[in-house]
């Protein structure tokens, strides 16, 4: 009796380029297992598996986690960025611009920018 196959795909993608490999492998293979048998360090040589994160269909999942048929398995780069970092700069530059309200972080209100004005201080 053999084994069931599944069919799954391998997903990397740099800004320059990006490749998916689809490949039948045995029901039970480890998402690792399915990366090295896809060849895609081949392509992109710069893959480091100890140190890239990987998921299914954009959810995270370890190395040893084993794919469904039909699967996506997606290496992840590495943020260039903190995006907490990123978002608070851009916050900070629109407050001192005057294109966002210094107490609140949201649009300024022109009512009360008019109430500020107009009270004695």
């Amino acid at each position: 009796m053999s084994e069931a196959m599944i069919q799954v795909e391998v997903a990397y993608a740099t800004p320059a380029a990006q490749k998916i490999i689809a490949l039948r492998v045995a029901a039970g293979t480890s998402v690792q297992a399915c990366i090295e048998r896809s060849g895609i360090t081949q392509h992109f040589p710069e893959i480091d598996l100890n140190e890239q994160k990987v998921g299914i269909w954009s959810k995270a999942c370890k190395l040893d986690a084993e794919p469904r048929d039909g699967d996506r398995i997606e290496i992840y780069r590495p943020l260039i960025a903190d995006p907490k970092a990123v978002r608070k700069r851009r916050a900070e530059k629109a407050k001192a611009e005057g294109k966002a309200d210094k107490v609140t972080g949201g649009r300024p209100n022109p009512r009360r920018a008019k109430a500020d004005e107009e009270s004695p201080s």
